[in-house]
């Protein structure tokens, strides 16, 4: 019988790369590594911050992507939006995925990742995840969620827990 193949998006908010002003950095980190897991990559996006993130993420609950990774948008800069964004549109709020990045990163000296704002949710059977938009915070963000995600998004399509 073959398993079914989970689908993923990645969606970097960032008003300069999508303007072409710099290339993103994050979203190639983030792709490959959500490869690694296994799964199938619908798309990778890079739109400007704010409501065009929003539209984004709309889609891909429309396209019923099994999980999405947001990269930027979670600081406190004025223009960031992504957590505002995303709450939008979860329905039921995985505090612990968002805590544990944050975690991390206290424990590994990056004082700063106290700043995020990020949040995690589910919408409809989509898994939401909000990164830090640096190329250090996807790649962390890849090592703590590694070993969550395979059991949330089997979780969030109706699995049950494994059996010891």
């Amino acid at each position: 019988m073959e398993s079914v193949k989970r689908r993923a998006r990645v969606i970097v908010a960032s008003r300069r790369a999508a303007a072409g002003i710099y290339a993103d950095e994050s979203g190639p980190i983030l792709t490959e590594g959500i490869r690694n897991w296994g799964f199938e990559l619908v798309e990778s996006v890079v739109v400007p911050d704010g409501e065009p993130v929003s539209e984004a993420i709309s889609q891909a609950i429309s396209d019923e992507v099994d999980l999405v990774l947001t990269s930027g948008g979670t600081g406190l800069t004025p223009m960031d939006h992504t957590p505002e964004m995303t709450l939008r549109h979860v329905t039921r709020l995985v505090p612990g995925i968002a805590e544990a990045l944050r975690l991390d990163a206290r424990d590994h000296g990056i004082t700063t990742g106290a700043l995020s704002r990020a949040v995690a949710g589910v919408a409809g059977k989509t898994l939401i995840i909000n990164i830090a938009g640096s190329p250090g915070a996807a790649r962390d963000a890849l090592r703590v969620l590694a070993p969550l995600i395979p059991h949330a998004v089997d979780q969030i399509g109706g699995g049950d827990h494994a059996r010891s």
